[in-house]
């Protein structure tokens, strides 16, 4: 089973991340999901990313990283939107991660080295008409084209954090194969 390090996203540790945690926890991985917000939750993606400027975005992720030295190695990388910068820093730099799950965004490779690691396999996710992801699906498709261990699922519809099944935005047949996928991929690493 594997040890899963999961980040929140913009919103929040909101109730629909900590239920995918479970949902995950119960097929028998072990999931870790630091609270970068300190409790707080937001209605809307701008509210968050107002408490996040004014938290200090670089702070906020400082923080999401020293959680993952605490825990040490051997760790699969996932975050939902906000929590995909950190998530895929930590997969591609810290030695001995065993994987990445990359929900909503995906940052360019070169972010954070020349190439991503080989055997450290990644899924990212993504709506096709999600504004925010179509910002970040060439970098997708780059990472996919340029690792063998990398797949890329593009969902239909626009739906941002479409897997959060406490928003509006949740997509439950979409979230359900996000979640079937993500499973077969715990079971692989």
């Amino acid at each position: 089973m594997a040890d899963v390090l999961l980040y929140h996203h913009i919103q929040g540790l909101t109730d629909g991340v900590r239920a995918f945690a479970d949902e995950l926890r119960r097929a028998g991985h072990t999931v870790h999901t630091p609270d970068l917000f300190d409790g707080r939750t937001f209605g809307s993606i701008e509210e968050g990313f107002g408490y996040a400027r004014g938290a200090g975005v670089d702070a906020i992720r400082e923080r999401g990283a020293a959680v993952a030295d605490q825990l040490g190695p051997g760790l699969v990388y996932a975050g939902f939107s906000f929590g995909v910068r950190t998530a895929q820093r930590l997969a591609q730099t810290r030695p001995g991660a065993r994987g990445a799950l990359l929900m909503d965004a995906c940052i360019p490779v070169s972010e954070y080295g020349k190439s991503w690691p080989d055997g450290v396999p990644v899924q990212i996710h993504g709506k096709v008409d999600d504004e925010y992801f179509a910002e970040d699906l060439p970098a997708a498709r780059e990472l996919v084209e340029s690792t063998k261990d990398a797949e890329l699922f593009v969902y239909p519809g626009g739906q941002h954090l479409f897997a959060d099944s406490s928003l509006d935005a949740y997509d439950p047949e979409a979230a359900a194969l996000l979640l079937k996928r993500v499973r077969a991929f715990l079971a692989s690493v």
